[in-house]
């Protein structure tokens, strides 16, 4: 039988595992624009490149803290359905954003979208755990 932590822990697991992957996902795409214009570091000036490499940088800037905050969640005690609905909504507010980087240029509306889905996640985990913390 499954404890509540494992679950917690479970849950943790599966949306970390996942942001991990996103973050590759990213990272290739930064390596194939590198590869296509031959350009070795930064962004050469060229815009492909640059919203690239800002999509794999603004996901790993967000990514990283939500990753460590469903942890704490699971161990603090957060029930499972918290730490998953935390890592779902972090999950598609950094695909969102980053969708937004690559695909328009200039302020777009899966940016805003993905920050506020990404803000979310990121205010109820904060929230989460100082009050389990402290309870």
């Amino acid at each position: 039988m499954t404890t509540p932590l494992m679950q917690a822990v479970q849950a943790a697991a599966l949306w970390s595992g996942l942001l991990i992957l996103l973050m590759l996902v990213l990272s290739g795409l930064v390596v194939g624009e590198r590869r296509k214009h031959m350009v070795s570091f930064g962004d050469g000036g060229n815009a492909g490149l640059l919203a690239a490499s800002r999509a794999f940088g603004n996901c790993a800037e967000y990514a990283t803290p939500g990753m460590i905050a469903l942890l704490l969640m699971a161990v603090v005690g957060a029930p499972a359905w918290m730490v998953h609905a935390v890592g779902a909504t972090l999950l598609v507010g950094r695909v969102v954003h980053a969708l937004g980087l690559l695909f328009q240029t200039g302020p777009s509306l899966g940016r805003v979208i993905g920050m506020m889905l990404t803000y979310t996640a990121l205010l109820t985990a904060a929230v989460g755990l100082i009050a389990f913390s402290v309870a």
